[in-house]
């Protein structure tokens, strides 16, 4: 007997690609594709349409991937949620967990772990990977002072922020397209509380993360 699955994905051509991977799985069956939270609970009204695990995306229009997961907690507590997304920042991780998702992977993750994940959750009720573990740890240990965790591509973007190379030329360096540059450096001018990029190489130079 297969695990059922539903995919939780706006775009739709993405969503159909992971729903192929899935259905290749050996103990899993896709149900259905969800292109929000909205269309996933207006399905669920059919209890034929309630699966084991909802493989969830977070940025999603209508209703977002976070919201959607607080309702299934509390109405559907025995459907399992697995985050898949492409949200790095250490808050959206820590509010999808928090919201109840059983574990939380990166879309850029390999085929096998998306496959060791999917069972994880459903056979033990979760799946944690080595940074969202440790980023846990630190939440509950975390006192009023806040700890910075920087993630190991934060850290080599912030090296390569204290050169003279442009945007354009760090993404070319990290085989990352320039808006996913433009990511890392508005998160982490929000996670250090940074306006522009010179505070980034005085942070970098105090942390000793860039030897001038």
């Amino acid at each position: 007997m297969k695990y059922s699955v539903v995919i939780v994905e706006d775009h739709v051509l993405l969503s159909q690609a992971i729903g192929g991977l899935v259905a290749g799985f050996a103990k899993f069956k896709v149900l259905y594709l969800c292109k929000n939270g909205q269309e996933l609970l207006t399905k669920f009204k059919n209890p034929k349409n309630i699966p084991d695990i909802v493989l969830m995306d977070i940025n999603m229009p209508i209703m977002n991937g976070i919201e959607t997961t607080l309702y299934l907690k509390e109405h559907y507590p025995q459907v399992n949620v697995l985050a898949l997304s492409v949200e790095e920042d250490d808050k959206t991780i820590l509010k999808m967990l928090k919201a109840g998702a059983k574990g939380y992977l990166l879309k850029d993750t390999e085929k096998s772990i998306l496959e060791n994940a999917l069972i994880e959750v459903q056979e033990t009720g979760f799946y944690h990977t080595k940074d969202v573990t440790n980023l846990l740890l630190g939440s509950l240990n975390a006192s009023h002072k806040s700890s910075v965790h920087l993630k190991e591509r934060e850290i080599e973007f912030i090296k390569h922020a204290c050169t003279e190379k442009t945007y354009k030329e760090i993404a070319s360096e990290m085989c990352l397209s320039p808006k996913t540059i433009e990511g890392y450096r508005d998160v982490l001018f929000e996670k250090l509380n940074i306006r522009n990029r010179t505070g980034l190489v005085v942070y970098a130079i105090k942390n000793k993360i860039f030897i001038p």
